[in-house]
């Protein structure tokens, strides 16, 4: 009887840490997402307004 009962709590566990893994993914991605796309956007917005361009004297 305890063998089961400890089998049941490792299935639990394992379905526990493959939630976490998935939500530590999702986590990561929305973190890069939101933290370099803002980056990238305006990096593109000064890119077409010229901003990197040398001065023409």
């Amino acid at each position: 009887m305890k063998k089961k009962k400890s089998k049941k709590i490792q299935n639990r566990s394992k379905i526990k840490n493959q939630e976490l893994g998935q939500t530590k993914n999702s986590a990561k991605l929305v973190l890069f997402l939101f933290g370099i796309g803002p980056i990238i956007g305006i990096i593109i917005f000064l890119y077409s307004k010229g901003f990197f361009n040398s001065p023409t004297l």
